[in-house]
């Protein structure tokens, strides 16, 4: 059986499962924490990992910062997980963070959940701030397809949350990184993407990543269709 457990690393919060001889990372995108890899975290367990779900900063039990750039969160994730794990997962800001971090982390294997690589907008940011007072009924007509222990993680994750971390939207500027030498590397979409359009996808293959889309997903892949979410994933568990 897994075991959670909590603590502190170089400032950041770290939730782990499993106690396998290989690790897995698994960052997670705005608003949430590491709670919202709930179901994903023991998956992995099971199968011989040991899981380390980050709380990036001004999420989950990790501490506020009196202002938040993208570049000193991916300093604060580099220093919050060993390097060179075999796997790690980063979904929307999760995978625009472990893209600026990845030739740091050296993984063996990468995986970009709907990775938040386009501009943001003024209208973006204000929804993410506006999600701060969601509640379990708008979640409920928001993400039908979710079980409903994500939406109770979403409603948690929410209340801990500091929406200052929304104003990275406003200056995020498109992003399009390439494969990290000695990683394999695999984009998987939501269906249609809200970050990842049709013609940044096929630059992105073109490019040398391996691109899935699950059909019918919303953006949280894995809530929306968590077996979708593994089939996609294929060879990189």
């Amino acid at each position: 059986m897994s075991v959670i457990t909590g603590v502190k690393v170089r400032g950041l919060h770290v939730r782990r499962w499993g106690a396998g001889g290989q690790v897995a990372v698994l960052v997670h995108g705005m608003s949430a924490d590491s709670g919202s890899w709930s179901r994903l975290g023991p998956e992995l367990a099971g199968r011989g990992y040991e899981v380390l779900a980050v709380d990036l900063p001004g999420h989950g039990r990790s501490p506020r910062w009196p202002g938040y750039t993208f570049e000193e969160m991916a300093d604060a994730l580099v220093a919050a997980v060993p390097p060179g794990p075999e796997l790690i997962v980063g979904h929307s800001l999760g995978g625009r963070l472990v893209s600026m971090a990845v030739d740091r982390i050296r993984p063996a294997k990468v995986i970009y959940e709907d990775p938040a690589w386009s501009a943001g907008t003024e209208e973006v940011a204000r929804a993410f701030e506006a999600r701060r007072n969601a509640t379990a009924e708008q979640l409920r007509a928001a993400s039908p397809r979710w079980p409903e222990a994500a939406r109770q993680a979403t409603l948690a994750a929410l209340e801990r949350w500091d929406p200052a971390t929304a104003g990275l939207v406003r200056c995020q500027h498109a992003h399009w990184p390439a494969v990290a030498s000695g990683t394999s590397a695999l984009v998987v979409l939501a269906d249609p993407s809200p970050v990842v359009p049709p013609q940044a996808a096929a630059r992105l293959a073109g490019d040398g990543f391996v691109v899935r889309t699950v059909p019918g997903a919303g953006h949280v892949i894995h809530h929306d269709d968590f077996d979708g979410f593994v089939s996609a994933a294929g060879r990189c568990w």
